[in-house]
């Protein structure tokens, strides 16, 4: 079942008006039916299965017919992402978004290589947004979580410090049993930030600047992980943890 995404002005006496990109993707990419039914979730949290009634020129008018399970977990999952090479970063905001990532806020760090100009950084979030929508629906999210513009890693700890609790998976922390601790620790409500480093890791100073600010750091275990590994395995655990 595809899903599609409304805001509450395009819902009316039962009824989600869809337009623009989707109508063309619903109409002529994916050529759903008259009697099709679909996903639709309106950013007041409510989410329905649908089915379409009637394409016009301009949308496709859909009757909601029943309530739909939230998929959403309780409280937040931030992903502040060292920025790495290439287009690792498309790859990791996408299965961010299917973990249940509530947020993915991409960091300049230290032994980050990419450097992004403003103009360059702007391009680049719009298609980082889009990813995340596209991995959204894939996913039946109840919401399109948020790709932020690349951050200094200085301001993204400082944005972290309204989380409950910040994770920072750090390859000399070592043994399993203090982490564990943690996560069983964490509760479905917390807000959690977890800060994963580029391809070189985090330095010494950002370590230090993370425990400084009263961040945890944990191990994902003795191998050392690839960037997209490591944060994809620190998702888990939360993802996990948070589940009821």
């Amino acid at each position: 079942m595809f899903q599609f995404f409304v805001n509450s002005g395009k819902v009316n006496n039962g009824k989600a008006y869809i337009e623009g990109d989707d109508y063309h993707h619903m109409k002529d990419v994916v050529r759903l039916d008259i009697g099709n039914k679909v996903r639709i979730s309106i950013d007041n949290g409510e989410n329905y299965i649908g089915e379409i009634v009637e394409y016009t020129d301009e949308y496709a008018l859909i009757n909601l017919s029943e309530k739909a399970l939230d998929t959403e977990l309780k409280g937040s999952i931030t992903l502040f992402q060292g920025m790495p090479k290439a287009d690792k970063l498309e790859f990791i905001i996408e299965k961010a978004v299917e973990l249940g990532a509530t947020e993915v806020v991409p960091v300049m760090m230290e032994f980050s290589v990419v450097k992004l100009d403003e103009k360059k950084a702007q391009n680049k979030a719009e298609r980082w947004q889009r990813i995340a929508e596209a991995a959204a629906k894939q996913s039946k999210r109840s919401i399109v979580p948020s790709v932020h513009m690349p951050m200094k890693y200085k301001d993204a700890l400082e944005y972290a410090m309204s989380n409950t609790i910040n994770l920072v998976p750090y390859e000399n922390e070592t043994g399993p049993k203090g982490t564990m601790q943690i996560m069983e620790k964490i509760r479905p409500e917390d807000s959690v930030g977890i800060f994963i480093g580029p391809e070189g890791g985090f330095s010494e100073k950002e370590i230090k600047e993370a425990m400084n600010s009263g961040m945890k750091t944990v191990s994902l275990g003795r191998r050392i992980l690839r960037t997209e590994t490591a944060a994809l395995t620190a998702l888990s655990l939360v993802m996990m943890s948070k589940e009821e």
